[in-house]
């Protein structure tokens, strides 16, 4: 028992040496994996709460089950294990006593403290240089300022801001720089003057050096403020101001430093009256100027953006033998986009080289329709009566023009748009590697999404785009000089003046946002923020940058991060990101209680991932040079992590048609710099896809990736730029056209029944939490009622619509709400600690019977379970008018055979967290779950995986790749779920758990399925 009771505990709760049962800042399902391996009873271990910041948690592993005891420092930081009221609390100094007492049997906890379980230790080497980069040397300095944010205020004039001044070692404690200076005279010169006055003294003449030495700088700068002022003075009213002479000429004489003192105070006095007379001057003399001279005109102040030319693209009418044959003319069109004009042009070219043309006004253009079956199809909905429409579908050239055509028309339609705020807008995103040297003059291609991979039509690559991102690791150009850069290629790309609206840089870590001129008043609640990954994450030479903030009602994450270098350092790296996700402090204070992937609608995550390839660097050469990607990708270090649900989790990613962005020969890209000689050895760097782009959506909202590539011409460094670009629905600061809700227009979210499978083995009582920006504050559930359990690792907690709220929503009107989302976090009774969170959307859940949602649970980035419940949200009646949303103009026409048919309807209710162009289908949005829960079909003869069941838009399957191409895709209702399903831990996909719903893990690479946050159900909760 020497290693419990005599552990060492100095400097209050833990020494300088902490005891090797206390594992900081572990996570609960971590220590609950550790004591389950450890088997014993009395097996225990101490980790920090998750709940209480400063408290601790005591984990005891007894019959298989884990018990949690928190234990809380009081006002004198004195430790105690939280009691039932009345029991006697005991009190400790540190935690060595506390735990040496309850080694002891009978203390009150559910067994004693016997084997103290200790933490499991990375045998990485503890040099975390970035031995794969260019320097073998120690990482770069830091700037002077560490980590520096920049925050432009919101406004028509906001000013750009002033870059940061270095600090000094003896100006970093305060913010005047004067820390030495008075330190100095507290600690000496205090006691001479104190003896002074005990002898009768009446000044204080030390105090006065101490105050001359320290204001002497400011008479200076004074100074030169009134020598400035008195000649703009001159400039209104040709005078000089006596006093202001007369203090200037002082400047050059010998005075004493009381004189000097009192001067200061003279010149300040003088400089508060002479700003205000100044102002007074100018007034007058431009009243007087503008009351004699004839107005000039007034220069605009910018240039307005370019204008969109008229595009034209080539097409061919889509239509049957036997319809040609009836039209006998030549199906040929072109179709002019005038966006500035608000007009489609149809022109159908004659054999006599006549001419047929139709123009379509935007407002008379109803719908597009994406063909899913035929990449270059669409059809095109016109009005051409009252009430009457018409469908025509045409070929384009290619699927690039096609998205190219999308683009402009929803440009046209939103340009052209009544109503006053955007209902979606684009964002660029751009992540950079720099390599430590400067840029070079060009960077348009990156600007532009030119290059390879999937990159936009020369048709649109000059559109500005609302949001531009960008985020760049080992930049060693200084902030005010980059932030200037970006803004000149910005203005020279568009005419516009880009606003910044913040910069946040950690070292040589920088993420810069900036949009357009007209948005600079939507954004709101700008917060940044920084963590740094380096060595014992003290160094920010690895770290992450974060800037979040609210387009009028949609919430924005950008996080830019440099992990760990490494081909062999994928631990290290999956670290990294679970301590950026845990520790970078951006949104909503109140969502604290979540992680950063569940505080914004829309969390986009880039940089310099740093995930390598697993195989030989000769294969990989190979097949970057006959450009097959495929089988690399099955090898790619951050696809295999998540996988297994290790990073990243229900992230998403545009699928990868780009060589590898690392490690080139500088100055070229036609050859992979792969192998690097130092004193231990060669050293192999493999080509690598580090630099990605990932985002994680809200369900149901709307997000398609229209690009996802790197340049081809910017060799500086020895990555290539990386860049996207996002088509994101944005809702507005909602106005009710109804006025204020009465009472009798409340609406009310109801609750029938919750259930949830929690990973723990722990059989604590629990309770819900739910936040949304549509309540006025977060609610609580009473405990759950019921709770059972097949399996040890699992349990399943119940909750009836007794033991939950009923929510009221700030507004009744069904437009607000159905943008609006909810919250949950699953806690415990005891240690109040969060064993899961999820969202919710409200937009299937209107109405008046109860919908259901099935979702996952997640904790630190870890799924930790699942979640579904029954629920409604009942709006009154007439709060229930709506609008066409514009990202709801295009639909998708999975299958083309009604082609000639009415056009489908918009998907309001279809689940739109999605990346690509692909849009969900009717059939997809109305059956999404309800396979989880049928049996598990017979693999197929050939060996093949087994079809996997049909679930969610875009995630159909593991990947498209691994479909079975003979294998039929099941149709029709879902068979009703197998009996207490919902309580076979076997039917969640939970790390180390076997599913068996979908197919074994494939020895080749598959994209890891992302189920969507939340989705409907079709049948009732038994």
């Amino acid at each position: 028992m020497a290693s419990v009771c005599g552990a060492p505990s100095p400097g209050g709760a833990l020494g300088s040496q902490a005891p090797a049962w206390y594992h900081r800042d572990l996570s609960r399902a971590a220590a609950e994996e550790l004591l389950a391996r450890a088997g014993r009873d009395g097996s225990f271990l101490v980790r920090d709460s998750e709940s209480v910041a400063g408290a601790f948690a005591l984990c005891v592993l007894y019959q298989k089950h884990v018990h949690t005891y928190r234990i809380l420092p009081d006002g004198e930081d004195f430790l105690a294990v939280q009691t039932s009221q009345g029991v006697p609390v005991r009190r400790f100094q540190t935690l060595g006593e506390l735990i040496g007492l309850y080694a002891q049997p009978n203390q009150g906890l559910v067994c004693a403290l016997l084997l103290p379980v200790e933490g499991e230790r990375e045998p990485d080497p503890p040099d975390d240089r970035d031995a794969s980069d260019v320097e073998d040397e120690k990482p770069p300095l830091p700037p002077r300022s560490g980590s520096t944010s920049i925050s432009v205020p919101a406004g028509p004039s906001s000013p750009l801001p002033a870059p940061e001044t270095p600090t000094t070692p003896a100006a970093e404690s305060t913010p005047n720089g004067l820390s030495t200076v008075s330190h100095e005279y507290l600690k000496g010169s205090y006691g001479l003057d104190l003896e002074a006055v005990r002898g009768g003294a009446s000044n204080l003449p030390h105090l006065t050096r101490t105050l001359v030495t320290s204001c002497r700088r400011l008479h200076s700068e004074v100074d030169k403020v009134l020598s400035g002022l008195e000649i703009l003075s001159k400039v209104f009213d040709q005078q000089s101001s006596p006093m202001v002479t007369r203090l200037l000429q002082q400047q050059s004489l010998p005075q004493t430093g009381e004189q000097e003192l009192e001067s200061l105070v003279l010149k300040l006095s003088v400089l508060k009256d002479f700003l205000s007379g100044i102002q007074k001057k100018a007034l007058k003399a431009l009243q007087d100027m503008s009351s004699t001279a004839p107005p000039a005109p007034l220069q605009p102040s910018i240039r307005k953006a370019k204008t969109i030319p008229v595009q034209a693209f080539e097409v061919k009418l889509d239509v049957t033998l036997g319809d040609l044959t009836k039209i006998g003319k030549s199906q040929k069109f072109t179709l002019s986009v005038d966006v500035e004009g608000g007009r489609l042009v149809l022109l159908r070219r004659q054999r006599d080289s006549q001419e047929d043309w139709t123009t379509f006004t935007h407002d008379r253009i109803r719908q597009l329709i994406k063909s899913q079956r035929v990449q270059n199809k669409l059809g095109v909905v016109f009005e051409k009566e009252k009430d009457r429409t018409q469908r025509k579908d045409f070929i384009f050239v290619s699927a690039r023009k096609r998205e190219a055509f999308c683009q402009l028309l929803q440009l046209m339609k939103n340009k052209h748009s009544k109503q006053d705020e955007p209902d979606m807008i684009s964002v660029f995103i751009g992540t950079w590697n720099m390599g430590s040297v400067p840029p070079p003059k060009n960077v348009t291609s990156w600007f532009t999404s030119k290059g390879l991979g999937k990159a936009l039509d020369e048709v649109t690559v000059t559109i500005p785009h609302d949001i531009y991102v960008f985020g760049t690791q080992e930049n060693s150009v200084g902030d005010r000089e980059w932030l200037d850069l970006l803004r000149g290629g910005l203005k020279e790309l568009t005419d516009l003046d880009y606003r910044p609206i913040a910069m946040q840089s950690l070292w040589n870590i920088k993420v810069a946002v900036l949009v357009k001129p007209e948005h600079e008043n939507r954004i709101s609640h700008v917060s940044t923020s920084s963590v740094k990954t380096g060595i014992a994450n003290t160094l920010g030479n690895k770290g992450a940058v974060g800037v979040s903030f609210m387009f009028n009602g949609t919430s924005f994450g950008f996080v830019n991060c440099h992990l760990t270098s490494g081909n062999e350092k994928t631990t290290r790296r999956n670290q990294n990101y679970l301590d950026i996700l845990r520790l970078l402090s951006l949104g909503d204070r109140q969502l604290s209680a979540f992680d950063i992937s569940l505080r914004f609608t829309h969390l986009f995550w880039f940089g310099d991932l740093n995930y390598r390839l697993d195989m030989d660097i000769q294969e990989i050469l190979n097949y970057i040079s006959r450009r097959e990607f495929e089988p690399l990708l099955r090898v790619d270090q951050l696809n295999l992590e998540r996988e297994k649900h290790k990073v990243f989790l229900r992230f998403s990613e545009e699928e990868i048609s780009f060589p590898p962005t690392y490690r080139y020969e500088r100055g070229s890209r036609d050859t992979y710099a792969w192998h690097k000689q130092k004193p231990t050895g060669v050293r192999t760097n493999v080509p690598s896809w580090c630099d990605r782009i990932l985002w994680k959506s809200y369900p149901e909202t709307h997000i398609i990736c229209n690009s996802y590539g790197c340049t081809d011409d910017i060799v500086t460094s020895d990555h290539s730029p990386v860049f996207g670009t996002f088509e994101v629905g944005v809702t507005s600061q909602f106005i009710s056209k109804k006025g204020l809700s009465k009472t009798s227009d409340q609406a009310y979210i109801e609750f029938e029944s919750i259930e949830a499978i929690v990973k723990t083995a722990s059989r604590t009582k629990f309770f819900i939490e739910f936040y949304s920006t549509c309540l006025e504050e977060y609610k609580k559930s009473f405990e759950n009622d019921a709770q059972s359990s097949d399996n040890i690792n699992f349990l399943k907690v119940q909750w009836s619509s007794r033991q939950l709220p009923t929510l009221k929503p700030i507004l009744a009107d069904i437009e607000y709400l159905q943008d609006q989302h909810l919250l949950l976090t699953v806690k415990s009774m005891d240690g109040y600690e969060s064993y899961g969170e999820c969202v919710v959307a409200l937009k299937s859940m209107i109405g008046s019977t109860a919908q259901q949602f099935l979702t996952f649970l997640s904790h630190r980035g870890e799924e930790t379970g699942n979640i579904r419940g029954s629920m409604k949200v009942r709006v009154p009646t007439e709060r229930l008018g709506t609008r066409e949303r514009l990202y709801e103009w295009i639909s998708i026409d999975k299958d083309d055979t009604g082609a000639k048919s009415k056009a489908p309807s918009v998907l309001r209710g279809s689940q739109e967290h999605r990346s690509g162009s692909r849009k969900p289908t009717s059939t997809e949005a109305s059956c999404p779950l309800s396979k989880l829960f049928e049996e598990p079909e017979k693999p197929p003869p050939t060996g093949r995986p087994p079809a996997p069941p049909r679930a969610v838009p875009r995630e159909e399957s593991l990947n498209p790749r691994l479909k079975s191409e003979g294998t039929p895709e099941q149709e029709g209702v879902a068979a009703p779920p197998p009996k207490n399903s919902f309580n076979n831990p076997a039917y969640y996909v939970l790390e180390g758990v076997p599913h068996q719903l979908l197919p074994l893990e494939p020895t080749s690479f598959a994209r890891a399925p992302i189920p969507p946050a939340s989705s409907r159900l079709p049948t009732p909760l038994p």
